[in-house]
């Protein structure tokens, strides 16, 4: 059993998924906004917290089907390992950035609906086809 910090976010695609390859394996990214709301009992009414970003790095087939599935805006829930990392931007100061490395990703089917189309090849998480693909 692994100690990895495990993490499951809610929230909002703040801009288009982009991929590259990273040697020879499909790598896709992209930021995820989550903005808790919580009750103001005095004030009786939801207030929103400060946002919240996240970087999400998807791997192999699961890259692929967020590239060509996720668009800017799109209410998504991601699941995965939580890591960070630190660098030194522009302005020359250290900055700790936190990043998920997804397992799974979807729609938020809370905020709307979406439609599921079927990877025929590669249908489980080992890549092998189900019975309904082969037979297909």
């Amino acid at each position: 059993m692994s100690n990895d910090t495990m993490v499951t976010l809610q929230g909002w695609l703040g801009g288009d998924p982009t991929g590259r390859d990273a040697g020879g394996v499909p790598v896709t990214h992209f930021r995820v906004g989550c903005t808790p709301r919580r009750f103001h009992r005095q004030r009786e009414e939801w207030v929103d917290g400060e946002t919240q970003w996240y970087t999400v790095n998807a791997w192999r087939t699961l890259a692929e089907h967020c590239l060509r599935s996720l668009r800017r805006g799109d209410p998504v829930v991601v699941h995965g390992r939580l890591t960070h990392r630190t660098y030194v931007n522009k302005a020359n100061t250290e900055v700790l950035a936190l990043e998920v490395e997804a397992i799974t990703v979807g729609h938020d089917l809370t905020r709307g609906c979406s439609a599921f189309s079927r990877s025929p090849l590669r249908d489980r998480a080992d890549g092998s086809a189900t019975p309904e693909a082969t037979a297909a």
